[in-house]
């Protein structure tokens, strides 16, 4: 099998963009802009900002939109 049959279908990509949105809200509200240790606020909240912008795109460019799958094959085996 190629590593094209082995990515998750639409499903699991929405399933991992909520998830990782849950994420985002919860270190936003502890950790996110204004309540960082600089002067601004902003030092941690723009660097999970870009690393939540780099997953998103990461999440969309793996994913299979076409199939309605959750999990890819192999895994969903073990």
């Amino acid at each position: 099998m190629s590593s094209f049959d082995e990515r998750p279908g639409c499903l699991g990509g929405l399933l991992r963009l909520a998830l990782l949105t849950w994420l985002f809200e919860f270190l936003e509200e502890r950790f996110g802009f204004g309540k960082g240790c600089s002067c601004s606020g902003v030092g941690c909240g723009a660097l999970i900002l870009i690393l939540f912008v780099l997953a998103v795109c990461y999440i969309l460019a793996t994913t299979r939109w076409g199939h309605l799958s959750v999990l890819p094959w192999p895994l969903l085996v073990l």
